[in-house]
């Protein structure tokens, strides 16, 4: 009788580890899948399909980058010898470019603020030049950015920890508001800054300004503010080499490519809508215009 009983709480004991054993493997599983679906999660096709629905000719993040440098490669850069720089805004959603490019051409030299502006002016870019490798060129990638949700909503962004989405960008956003405010007669042109305090958020506001009727006619103004902003942002840095270009070592190059971040939830990659991808020399002469290279297939 004694031997039955302690066969049966042997048996009963061995089903107990290995049903404890079958729930410790499920919930490692668990715990594995949802480790893939943080860091490998599948892309949305809404946002992809709103994306190149609102801006044809958007590229992955990371065709991009493979893009820029297979093109750049054949006109004679070289890792080793190329000092990439941004500008692009501060905003953490946006790093994932750098990231991609980082893979090419290492740490980069940052000339952005709010919105992408390159405030660092020409100051940063003639920094960024004696940094360049001795024989080497630049590469300078510049934009405004702008997000697209879950829901398909242009201007907005899931947010890591946040229940609902929200503006992207921001500081645009908020220079739009400011810009319809101002042809309302709401609220009066900044006069020249007194304080550094908000400084960088004015001046988007007040560059934004002579695109204040193209916003008010647009269909969809949040759409088309990134497209304002970029324009701006382009003489802005177009400007910049221009006065700048001569602290670049000869023969060294400067690569620009500009356009627009386009932000998207987790597990759907980022965009760029390259609007600009050219090559200049040290006097600010245009000698290439790469732009083929970075059209969508």
């Amino acid at each position: 009788m004694r031997s039955i009983l302690l066969s049966n709480v042997s048996a009963a004991r061995t089903l107990t580890l290995h049903n404890i054993s079958k729930k410790s493997t499920a919930g490692k599983m668990d715990s594995i899948m949802e480790t893939i679906r943080y860091y490998m999660p599948m892309e949305d096709p809404k946002v992809m399909a709103k994306t190149q629905a609102v801006y044809p000719g958007a590229v992955k993040s990371v065709d991009l980058a493979a893009r820029l440098n297979a093109a750049l490669v054949r006109h004679g850069y070289e890792k080793e010898s190329t000092l990439l720089a941004t500008s692009l805004c501060c905003d953490e959603v946006n790093r994932e470019l750098e990231q991609q490019l980082g893979k090419y051409y290492g740490d980069h030299f940052s000339m952005g603020g709010l919105a992408g502006f390159p405030f660092g002016g020409v100051t940063s870019f003639g920094a960024m030049a004696h940094h360049i490798p001795t024989g080497g060129n630049c590469l300078v990638v510049y934009g405004p950015h702008v997000g697209i949700d879950s829901d398909g909503n242009v201007g907005k962004v899931n947010r890591r920890g946040r229940e609902h989405s929200g503006a992207c960008c921001g500081s645009a956003t908020a220079a739009a508001g400011f810009v319809k405010k101002v042809m309302a007669k709401e609220e009066e042109t900044p006069g020249p800054l007194s304080s550094p305090l908000d400084a960088q958020q004015t001046w988007v506001g007040t560059m934004l300004l002579k695109h204040g009727a193209r916003l008010d006619r647009a269909d969809d103004p949040a759409a088309e503010l990134p497209l304002a902003l970029f324009d701006s942002q382009d003489e802005f840095m177009k400007k910049i080499v221009k006065a700048g270009c001569q602290e670049v070592a000869a023969p060294g190059r400067i690569a620009l490519v500009g356009g627009i971040q386009i932000n998207t939830p987790v597990g759907t990659s980022d965009y760029f809508l390259p609007k600009i991808f050219e090559i200049r020399n040290n006097k600010g002469e245009l000698q290439e215009n790469l732009m083929d290279y970075l059209v969508a297939e």
